[in-house]
């Protein structure tokens, strides 16, 4: 039988392994296959900004880790590395599979906008439904050229945008309740 051009190709975390260990970043989100290279070095500078400054406890006193770039294996065959995640310790421990991916979802997940169109439409929309799919608390989107935080967190079962954040505001989150930070200092 003959495949019609109108057949969809849906990818597994095991096709991953078919692939070339380059700098290439590979995620898979409802089927769909999506590649990204290194991303700029301000999108890294944030990053590394914001890891400094979240807290060690969330909002029920959890203890929790920072952890860049984690691989999370998610509702079965949803491969996805977001840039930054907040996760309970308590949450840590029960949800790391053989290969050291996180098989749950954490707490916060932090995207930093890239440059290329495709990167910021996953990011705002893909990867929106998908962590809200998932049980994210609170995905926070950073635009680093725009010098913005967005933050959506969980309501009636979703993620809902509640604020963006500009260059001279506090940065909170009822998530991170130790978290007080400028937002411009993310970007300096």
């Amino acid at each position: 039988m003959v495949a019609s051009a109108e057949t969809k190709i849906r990818w597994t975390i095991p096709d991953l392994a078919f692939f070339p260990n380059n700098d290439d970043r590979h995620e898979i989100i409802d089927g769909d296959l999506y590649a990204t290279r290194a991303p700029h070095w301000r999108h890294q500078q944030v990053l590394t900004r914001l890891c400094r400054a979240l807290p060690a406890q969330d909002v029920n006193l959890r203890v929790g880790e920072v952890l860049a770039a984690p691989g999370l294996i998610l509702a079965g065959e949803e491969n996805a590395i977001p840039d930054l995640v907040w996760i309970s310790q308590e949450k840590l421990t029960l949800c790391v599979d053989s290969a050291g991916h996180l098989t749950a979802a954490p707490e916060l997940v932090v995207e930093v906008l890239s440059q290329s169109p495709q990167d910021i439409a996953r990011d705002r929309q893909v990867k929106l439904k998908l962590y809200s799919r998932v049980g994210v608390r609170e995905y926070w989107i950073i635009d680093w050229q725009q010098q913005t935080v967005e933050i959506y967190r969980r309501s009636q079962g979703r993620l809902e945008l509640l604020r963006t954040f500009l260059a001279e505001d506090d940065l909170t989150s009822p998530l991170l309740p130790e978290l007080s930070l400028k937002v411009g200092a993310l970007f300096i």
